[in-house]
């Protein structure tokens, strides 16, 4: 017979987690204001809130670790950090930021004025946050087939070069610091981009005098998913075609906490010099030297080998699979979410998950919610709490899809707690029909309100 897929693991260590009962939840979640970020992690049976910081490092990592070295300049670990970066991306000129966000913060800093325009597909929370707070404009240009969730199209994440080319057309170079392109692209749903769609954006980054940025906390999955899925790619290796996405691009910004699994660290990748020294105050800034940036030796040492283990097949198989695993668990289900299944999370469709609750009362915040109390399991809204509020008019923006995240960490959980995971969708699925009202918020923050808001149910 033929033999099943098993993982390219075996388990070494291993933490204790505890169930709680559902009166305990819902006493939790009044306390933090139903606001899932806010509720002490002990307090979660199933943790699939981020897969950010949340993997576990391997055997390789943790040996590496007790090597570093901690100087405050010119670190042996910050060369050992280097030397991958180059290897993998191509990046000669680098600076180490403790995570992406940072690393936004350093490159914007020195690339972004007010007035200006980035396009991109579907910008991240932080992304657009750090746009938007220096007065300038994120527009999104991704494919309008990203918009229909049980539509299955292989690189669902791509930028729609018709959209792009009327953005680069109504604005001069100078107004346009940068493409801003995700991979693989979270919003959307954890959706991949074609190495097809990323060449044909630089060639308009060329034309149009434009810079083109890759953000790249999840490169390598999408890598897998070009090997996969683009034809001509088939028998390419996962690091050979990451070098090649990367080929196109000025430069990179890196959430390492995402395919380096490990708990903190990032970086700035640059393809040449001047940009790279223009960036070296801010970094010195708001993060530290340019040889730490804001990282332990520690940190750079398990950020360098894991750079090298996030880019293997087998590896990288095993994640997905997982991914898919549930996937197809909710399908037996018959469970709405964005199709296909993504690298990283599977995103429920909110609206047709719910579709009795209000888009103003924050539908997709609601189901997250429920899913907590069914079960214990902490996933994230990716919808109009999300969204945040438009800098102009300060109304809610509703976007095209209403998407609650369950993030999968690397190399945690087991087949078992996802199938655990999808009987408890299946649970508030199936009593879907009596939930009809949602939230209202009763305190926001001016900018990326989701991190710190509070809220109330909303009472018919």
């Amino acid at each position: 017979m033929e033999l099943p897929f098993a993982e390219s693991f075996k388990i070494k260590t291993v933490e204790n987690i505890h169930k709680s009962t559902r009166e305990e939840r819902e006493c939790w979640l009044k306390e933090a204001k139903y606001n899932l970020f806010a509720l002490k992690s002990d307090y979660v049976y199933i943790d699939l809130l981020t897969d950010s910081g949340t993997g576990a490092m391997s055997d390789k990592q943790w040996a590496a670790l007790m090597q570093a070295d901690e100087s405050y300049a010119g670190a042996r670990s910050y060369y050992h950090l280097k030397d991958s970066i180059e290897e993998i991306t191509g990046f000669k000129y680098f600076l180490p930021t403790h995570q992406g966000r940072a690393a936004e913060n350093v490159l914007f800093s020195s690339i972004i004025k007010a007035g200006d325009f980035l396009p991109g597909n579907s910008h991240f929370d932080t992304t657009k946050g750090h746009i938007e707070f220096r007065k300038a404009t994120a527009v999104d240009c991704t494919i309008d087939e990203a918009k229909d969730t049980q539509l299955i199209v292989p690189f669902k994440g791509n930028m729609d070069l018709g959209k792009l080319e009327k953005v680069l057309e109504a604005h001069p170079a100078e107004k346009i610091p940068a493409v801003v392109l995700t991979v693989t692209n979270n919003t959307a749903g954890g959706q991949p981009v074609s190495m097809e769609n990323i060449r044909g954006i630089s060639a308009l980054c060329r034309k149009y005098g434009v810079k083109l940025m890759i953000d790249s906390a999840r490169f390598a999955e999408n890598a897998y998913f070009i090997k996969t899925r683009e034809k001509g790619y088939e028998n390419k290796t996962i690091r050979e075609i990451a070098k090649e996405m990367f080929s196109y691009a000025d430069f990179m910004t890196m959430s390492s906490k995402k395919d380096a699994i490990v708990n903190m660290g990032g970086f700035i990748g640059f393809r040449n010099e001047e940009d790279w020294k223009k960036c070296q105050m801010y970094n010195v800034m708001f993060e530290g030297y340019i040889t730490y940036g804001g990282m332990s030796g520690r940190d750079m040492e398990c950020l360098a080998q894991g750079l090298y283990e996030g880019t293997e097949f087998d590896y990288l198989e095993t994640r997905i699979n997982q991914v898919r695993h549930l996937a197809d668990k909710l399908d037996e289900y018959g469970i709405p979410y964005q199709k296909p299944a993504g690298g990283h999370a599977i995103f429920l469709d909110a609206l047709k998950f719910l579709p009795k609750v209000p888009r103003e009362e924050f539908v997709a915040q609601t189901l997250a919610i429920e899913i907590y109390k069914e079960a214990g399991i902490r996933s994230v809204e990716i919808g109009t709490l999300l969204a945040d509020r438009d800098p102009v008019t300060h109304e809610n923006r509703y976007p095209a899809l209403e998407l609650c995240r369950l993030a999968i960490p690397r190399r945690v959980y087991t087949n078992n707690h996802m199938d655990y995971t999808a009987a408890a969708i299946k649970n508030v699925y199936d009593r879907r029909d009596s939930l009809t009202s949602g939230f209202r918020i009763t305190y926001q923050a001016p900018i990326m309100r989701h991190f710190t808001v509070e809220m109330e149910p909303v009472k018919r």
